[in-house]
């Protein structure tokens, strides 16, 4: 008999069926049109519940690697030189994951950014790796 009791199954089809049900694993090759892969059961999905959540927006102007002999040593005025070329698209980061590039513009007195380039899910998704 294969299904005597619940408990006298293996214990690694325990542990997926665990995993499985924790959180749905989509291959980033099922992404490409924004849709849940096609062997999945539809699922009606409500994003009210997540709109309001504040992320972190942030825009990396460009970084380098300084020793602590030169950290200390800054003084006002001094001047840091960046990896980033002057005039080349900016990276856009939500909660640190790059989502797009873009570049800084100036909107009634304040700093903003055009988007230039959004990243696809597909490419975020690869980033996480």
């Amino acid at each position: 008999m294969e299904n005597e009791t619940p408990d006298s199954g293996n214990e690694t089809n325990e542990a997926a069926t665990d995993e499985s049900a924790a959180a749905p694993q989509y291959a980033p090759d099922k992404l490409d049109d924004g849709q849940a892969p096609k062997d999945s059961a539809p699922a009606d999905v409500n994003l009210d519940l997540v709109l309001d959540i504040p992320v972190d927006v942030s825009l990396r102007v460009g970084s380098t690697d300084i020793s602590i002999r030169d950290l200390v040593s800054l003084v006002e005025g001094s001047v840091i030189a960046l990896d980033q070329v002057a005039g080349e698209p900016m990276d856009v980061l939500v909660n640190g994951t790059l989502i797009a590039h873009g570049e800084i513009v100036v909107v009634d007195d304040q700093y903003g950014v055009r988007l230039t380039d959004v990243v696809s899910p597909v490419e975020r998704i690869e980033q996480l790796h």
